[in-house]
């Protein structure tokens, strides 16, 4: 008789057991959904946007390219100032400048080109924003592979930063045009912080004209200075309308660091 008390207990001890694990379960499958139902209509909106931004293909067009302005801006026949999406080249007397003309006029001048528009179609100057594509090749990413620009996300990344990005690193491995590394003694000195840059060698550096750069048109021109071992020197740059990049050149434009 005191042995089936004895079970009937434990069976009855298991039952709450078993209750309490189950209502264990129910109330993290409740969590569970609880938290989907919050990232669905509280994050929803806003993911869906970063990754519509980033995959969608835009609308394309065509365009017969009359003249080229300079690496990184044309004109079409039918007058619409086109400017290259995701890139920048080098200004007029600047490094560099004239070679990345002449090697956007070598792919598309006088070529019917595709354009593919992501984002914002026009830029504040009111000229039309767009990556170009001639018999399927990206024309933008060509321009920062060959080393005639530099990648420039000022609008955010969208579905062809990744390819820019490894067209860039692409260029530095093949050393050439503004992606040239510095020869100078002091070359291989130098880290880039936050604003300032730091010369990590046991000898000091002379920097006079070396400049800081953004991914546009902003930069830093170093006046005449030199560099003690361990010290640092400070640059000002906004990169309010910029993707964050900072590139340090030397006197003579060859690359000496860059900090994405």
């Amino acid at each position: 008789m005191r042995k089936v008390k004895r079970q009937i207990k434990k069976i009855g001890k298991k039952e709450v057991e078993n209750k309490i694990v189950n209502k264990v379960k129910v109330g993290e499958v409740v969590l569970l959904l609880a938290l989907v139902i919050i990232l669905l209509f509280v994050n929803y909106p806003f993911l869906d946007k970063k990754v519509t931004d980033f995959l969608t293909t835009g609308s394309t067009g065509t365009a017969h390219i009359q003249r080229v302005i300079d690496g990184d801006t044309i004109v079409t026949n039918a007058s619409e100032h086109v400017r290259l999406l995701g890139i920048n080249t080098p200004e007029k007397g600047e490094f560099m400048y004239d070679e990345a003309k002449g090697f956007l006029e070598s792919l598309v001048l006088n070529k019917t080109v595709t354009l593919e528009f992501v984002k914002n179609k026009y830029d504040k100057y009111n000229r039309t924003l767009a990556y170009i594509f001639l018999d399927d090749t990206n024309v933008n990413a060509m321009m920062v592979e060959n080393g005639y620009a530099n990648y420039y996300f000022y609008d955010g990344l969208d579905k062809y930063s990744i390819e820019l990005k490894d067209a860039w690193e692409s260029c530095v491995q093949s050393n050439k045009n503004l992606c040239e590394k510095s020869t100078n003694v002091c070359s291989t000195c130098f880290s880039i912080n936050s604003n300032s840059i730091t010369n990590t060698c046991s000898f000091s550096c002379e920097i006079t004209d070396w400049q800081v750069k953004g991914e546009g048109r902003e930069k830093f021109i170093f006046s005449q200075q030199t560099i003690q071992p361990s010290a640092s020197t400070r640059f000002v740059l906004d990169l309010t309308n910029s993707g964050g990049s900072v590139f340090l050149r030397d006197a003579d434009g060859k690359l000496v660091a860059w900090k994405a």
